[in-house]
């Protein structure tokens, strides 16, 4: 039998993927500030109204490509093992991504993977958008790991960790490197700065 929520929903992934993707490449090939969002409605075959039911801002057609992982390092520490330290499981959890050249790592050499985050990181209100992306992970981070100060701290610093590392691996992919080049060297970044989120959270 036919699950009409079932369909109804994938087809509103369907529209929003097909929009946002829409919106990414005109501007790549343009530039963000150079493409309005009627140019964006228009292409995709969508109304402004629909387009704005699925996001909220012009940023968010780009900054959707985060959502997946909203939230993430606040569910590593929920979810790790109870005798595994949260900086452990947050350093392991990274590594991994290195392993995988996810792309929120910046260690993803893929072209349009590489002009994705230039386009982010030298967009000024695409940047400013994002950061308010990682000011809400680091709310939901402090939370998980406790009520006090002290859980604020070490969640603003995760954060700005993984912030330096994913721009700095991309930055040397930018230059010309290839992601494979430089993976040593962002692992051996991890393993410094987790060394130190460590020494300074766990060890205290």
């Amino acid at each position: 039998m036919t699950d009409p929520v079932g369909l109804r929903a994938r087809k509103k992934v369907r529209t929003r993927d097909a929009i946002a993707d829409t919106a990414i490449s005109l501007f790549l090939a343009r530039g963000f500030d150079q493409v309005s969002v009627s140019d964006i409605a228009a292409t995709a075959e969508v109304s402004k109204p629909t387009l704005f039911r699925y996001f909220a801002t012009k940023e968010d057609l780009v900054l959707h490509r985060f959502a997946n992982h909203h939230g993430e390092a606040a569910r590593v520490v929920r979810d790790r093992p109870p005798e595994t330290t949260p900086m452990t499981a947050l350093h392991r959890h990274f590594r991994a991504g290195l392993d995988r050249f996810e792309p929120v790592t910046g260690l993803n050499d893929h072209p349009d993977v590489v002009e994705f985050h230039r386009l982010v990181f030298t967009t000024p209100s695409l940047a400013g958008r994002l950061t308010q992306y990682m000011l809400d992970d680091e709310d939901a981070l402090a939370a998980a790991l406790g009520p006090d100060v002290r859980a604020r701290l070490q969640a603003a610093q995760v954060i700005a960790v993984h912030r330096v590392l994913a721009r700095t691996n991309w930055q040397k992919i930018a230059d010309g490197r290839t992601a494979r080049d430089v993976q040593r060297e962002a692992v051996a970044d991890a393993d410094q700065a987790f060394a130190q989120l460590r020494n300074g959270t766990d060890g205290s």
